[in-house]
């Protein structure tokens, strides 16, 4: 069995790439198989394991992806979320492969919000409004500013110091962008063109009050169901709303779940899901529309990234 560290795969495989696969996979669906991933809490508040298996019958080729989520551990230098994936044949039932998943994890949830944000936003918008700044934060700036002419960054973090401390990892990166931290998440919100949520919180980070026409929101970082990140009360003001997996944000995804119980929104009047997002030939965008997609994560986008990074490894080091 082969294995592949995070470095290694972090100098072959990109966003693009990510992007690239996962599209591909969504046009694919008929021959994927998966099952709901299953999550067992080991602790306080989100610590967790997460099981995710999922097989591609085309390419005969599966995987499962084991993921362990600790926020407790930055205070001992370690990361909050680490995974693996083990990848098989399902022709002769090998186990072929066995790769850090860590980095893929955050790259693929990167690449959904990309996708998103491609469809969904406003083809001139240039300000990005980030609300949280760990372990995701990176990613989904990067899958942004791949498929949009971003120009401003705008950061929010609870604890200020870490937000100063990303505006610097980002401004080592992308010099040509404007990076500025702000105190007061609402001044962050009434400025961007996009917003990106990525925390584990379990009351609104914004006010949907404060959301200006024409912004964009993605909602990467409440997976469970007592976790709540985007105000809901934006809901009845969106013209799409857009899951990676209806199933399971009806199941994980605290936010839509309240919504929908006080009838604020209903999950029949979606738009879809990120499959019938790119294959639509009718989806209608003004510039003053508000969008909302949320992303839970499911195991079939693990697979693209998986499946994509290991053809990628196979091709260019050996």
């Amino acid at each position: 069995m082969q294995f592949y560290d995070d470095a290694t795969i972090q100098q072959h495989y990109q966003m693009t790439d990510a992007i690239q696969d996962i599209k591909l996979l969504l046009k694919e669906l008929n021959h994927v198989s998966h099952t709901e991933r299953l999550v067992i809490p080991t602790g306080e508040g989100s610590q967790s394991m997460l099981y995710m298996p999922s097989i591609h019958f085309g390419k005969q080729m599966g995987m499962i992806k084991i993921t362990s989520i600790t926020p407790q551990n930055p205070t001992a230098n370690r990361p909050t979320t680490q995974a693996n994936i083990v990848i098989t044949n399902i022709q002769t039932g090998e186990h072929i492969a066995t790769i850090d998943a860590s980095y893929l994890t955050r790259l693929r949830t990167g690449a959904l919000s990309a996708i998103a944000t491609e469809y969904l936003s406003r083809e001139n918008a240039q300000t990005l409004g980030m609300i949280g700044t760990g372990g995701m934060a990176y990613e989904q700036l990067w899958g942004n500013i791949e498929v949009r002419n971003i120009q401003n960054v705008i950061l929010y973090n609870r604890t200020y110091e870490k937000a100063i401390q990303f505006q610097k990892y980002i401004q080592d990166r992308f010099p040509h962008l404007n990076v500025l931290v702000s105190d007061n998440v609402n001044d962050l919100v009434v400025q961007s063109d996009i917003i990106n949520c990525q925390t584990q919180s379990t009351q609104p980070v914004f006010n949907a009050k404060d959301i200006q026409k024409g912004t964009h929101i993605n909602g990467i970082g409440s997976y469970r169901p007592d976790m709540v990140e985007i105000d809901y009360q934006i809901l009845p003001n969106t013209s799409h709303v857009v899951f990676d997996d209806i199933e399971g944000v009806k199941k994980e995804a605290g936010e839509f779940i309240k919504a929908n119980e006080e009838k604020i929104f209903c999950f029949e009047d979606i738009y879809g899901n990120l499959k019938s997002l790119i294959e639509s030939s009718d989806l209608a965008r003004s510039e003053d529309d508000i969008t909302v997609f949320k992303s839970v994560g499911a195991s079939y986008y693990d697979l693209a990234v998986a499946l994509g990074a290991y053809h990628c490894l196979q091709t260019s080091i050996e």
